[in-house]
């Protein structure tokens, strides 16, 4: 059994400006902005948000199935998620797009301006959920709005159970369809600042929306996070970390750690703490997908940092 993941693939393109924005534009002109940044430093980064789940996923030795639309210029990528082992076969290539990709640049106080091309991604709505493909949970992650619509309400219509993890695509949606979301989803995933945009578009308080899933999962960055269930609040502290390298990528990490419990049925405290040591981890290294694990050193980190034992297979 395994996870579908539907969500977007999507190249990232980082560049580090080796000044600050605020000493280049000028906020009484900004209504005639036209400024230029010399970016000496740029990586191109395989990302997405199931590209970067499915990656965490693999590691953790399960075997994710990526739902997803690309363009014709995937071909790295593609040989990056062969080289991993990652299935392909629901991932659609429609040639007359490029593949949805991010311009990010930042500065050096770690402000950020970027440029976001939808390109395939806006064209998910033109792949079916694999109902036959033995997927035990979902997730419907950011995407294009149609197709986490659709994608949704076909996980509801086969009885697959479901993460709704609606991350920033969540200024897409208005209060009913988000609603609509949560009456169909089984868990639903956010951060903190989402979890306030959320109450406050559907007119729902967090208890009221947990009250409608098996689990609601807000995480809160270096406080950790809740989660919801069954009445209760269970508080899941953060794995403690070496550095904090690059943060993106971070709640994809967490969001494998809780398919790999669901998948593996455990409970909710375990399956919290493996989530967030999968963040720690990515935060550690810069990308999304650039991070390593592996059994052993996993296992222990575990153990030193919540004070138990994870006797869980763990890893390919």
């Amino acid at each position: 059994m395994s996870a579908i993941i539907s969500g977007s693939v999507a190249f990232d393109t980082i560049m580090v400006f080796h000044d600050r924005f605020r000493n280049h534009i000028l906020p009484e002109q900004v209504h005639i902005l036209n400024v230029s940044f010399l970016v000496p430093q740029l990586r191109r980064e395989y990302g997405g948000c199931a590209g970067n789940i499915a990656y965490n996923l693999k590691m953790l030795g399960e075997e994710p199935l990526t739902l997803a639309t690309v363009g014709a210029d995937i071909g790295s990528y593609a040989d990056w998620m062969k080289s991993h082992g990652i299935d392909q076969r629901y991932i659609s290539t429609l040639n007359e797009h490029y593949t949805a990709q991010a311009y990010i640049t930042t500065d050096m106080d770690d402000n950020q301006i970027t440029a976001f091309h939808p390109g395939a991604m806006g064209d998910a709505h033109k792949v079916d959920v694999p109902t036959d493909a033995g997927g035990k949970v979902g997730v419907v992650a950011p995407n294009g709005p149609e197709g986490m619509v659709k994608h949704a309400r076909q996980f509801v219509d086969a009885g697959i159970p479901f993460i709704f993890d609606p991350g920033q695509a969540m200024p897409a949606f208005d209060g009913d369809q988000l609603r609509e979301f949560v009456e169909g989803a089984t868990w639903v995933a956010v951060n903190d600042y989402e979890s306030r945009l959320l109450t406050e578009k559907t007119h729902m308080e967090l208890e009221d929306i947990a009250n409608k899933v098996d689990a609601l999962i807000v995480t809160r960055g270096a406080e950790g996070s809740h989660i919801y269930t069954n009445g209760q609040i269970i508080h899941v502290p953060a794995a403690p970390i070496s550095q904090v390298a690059d943060p993106t990528g971070c709640g994809d990490a967490f969001r494998a750690g809780l398919l790999f419990g669901l998948l593996r049925d455990l409970d909710w405290e375990t399956t919290g703490r493996i989530a967030s040591l999968m963040g720690a981890i990515k935060v550690e290294q810069s990308g999304t997908q650039n991070h390593t694990i592996d059994a052993e050193s996993f296992k222990s980190r575990y153990e030193s940092a919540f004070g138990t034992s994870l006797d869980v297979a763990i890893g390919r």
